[in-house]
């Protein structure tokens, strides 16, 4: 029989190893609500400007011209430090034109979260603070915006911020971006869903105070600079080459097409209102005369020694309508007013532009 080897001995010689058990993965408590705002020190400073980044606006302005009028949306991700929203990236979301709202709306979520994850995966910004739209001729009242600035405001620390960009102005070569958020006051009242005439009146709303405007930043980097000064300088020399044909903008029939649609839609609502309105006095009014009559009756029946008849509920006699919503009345109305502000807008350089053709032809 052979001897054992020197290292079958040795390994004889050594204790069993214990079979020690996996450690287990760390688990993390969520921070209490109490001790998130002691914690998150930068969601109690303010916001006092948002700066986006030059990549931002030309990713904005290439989106806003490959998709149709008034379809380019998209997020804005970044972060928010010192009172300043600093927006870094963005990337736009699809546009969907059927009526299948349930499968748009998951499929707008998944691309999201996929685009989230995505960025996230190369060390890249992924923190929502807002989304981008663009419009046309300054009128972006509508339920769409507001509804999901809403949201934005509810979910994100400061809300988030909603950046207009105006198509109309990059075509007659101002580039125009506007940040927004909805008013407190508004937000309260959208909360509760109610927007009577005494829910206006109590939160002092009009289509004016809707959004408060809050001032905004372009920051470029020395490349992007040089580059847009070409640009400018080339665009220039052909304008001074090409001349000027009009002193109107081609935009300003549109305009005026746009300001009449408007119009006609807020006729209309403020129409429907009124049907409304005259309805439901019709009903209170029938209301109010079997309450008087039940009343008159109940006097009669007592100065005759007779006990009263039992009060009824008015509202189960009678079907008196809520009162209607004036939202919408209000987002039209406040169309109405950026149609008119960007006519104003137009016409007066078209005037100044004449009257400098008229010198320039009578020197």
């Amino acid at each position: 029989m052979a001897a054992p080897s020197m290292a079958a001995a040795l390994a004889a010689s050594l204790p069993a190893q214990s079979s020690t058990p996996a450690p287990s993965a760390p688990t993390y408590e969520a921070i209490p609500a109490s001790m998130s705002e002691v914690i998150d020190i930068e969601a109690s400073i303010p916001l006092n400007y948002v700066q986006l980044d030059g990549m931002v606006v030309s990713k904005i302005l290439k989106h806003a011209r490959e998709a149709p009028a008034t379809s380019a949306h998209g997020l804005l991700l970044g972060l928010d430090l010192d009172g300043t929203l600093e927006v870094s990236n963005s990337f736009p979301l699809p546009h969907h034109s059927s009526d299948e709202d349930d499968k748009t709306s998951k499929f707008s979520a998944r691309y999201q979260t996929s685009m989230l994850r995505s960025l996230k995966e190369v060390q890249s910004d992924d923190s929502v603070v807002g989304f981008y739209q663009a419009t046309t001729l300054g009128a972006f009242f509508n339920q769409s915006l507001v509804e999901t600035q809403a949201i934005h405001q509810e979910k994100l620390r400061h809300g988030g911020v909603v950046v207009i960009h105006d198509i109309t102005q990059t075509a007659r070569g101002n580039a125009s971006f506007r940040a927004f958020r909805l008013t407190s006051s508004f937000l309260d009242a959208y909360k509760k869903k109610s927007f009577n005439s005494a829910s206006l009146v109590n939160h002092r709303l009009t289509f004016s105070s809707i959004l408060t405007e809050i001032p905004l930043k372009i920051r470029t980097n020395p490349l992007l600079s040089s580059f847009l000064g070409g640009l400018s300088e080339t665009a220039t020399g052909s304008k001074s080459a090409a001349g000027s044909d009009s002193a109107l903008p081609p935009s300003f029939s549109v305009l005026d097409l746009g300001l009449a649609e408007a119009i006609d839609g807020y006729r209309t609502e403020e129409g429907n209102l009124a049907y409304l309105s005259r309805q439901i006095a019709r009903e209170r009014a029938k209301a109010d005369n079997y309450v008087a009559r039940r009343k008159e009756e109940n006097a009669t029946r007592i100065a005759q020694g007779l006990p009263p008849l039992p009060e009824e509920d008015v509202t189960r006699l009678f079907k008196i309508p809520a009162e209607p919503n004036r939202l919408e009345s209000m987002l039209l109305l406040g169309q109405v007013d950026a149609y008119a502000k960007s006519m104003a807008g137009a016409s007066s350089t078209g005037l100044v532009k004449m009257y400098a053709a008229r010198a320039g032809n009578n020197a």
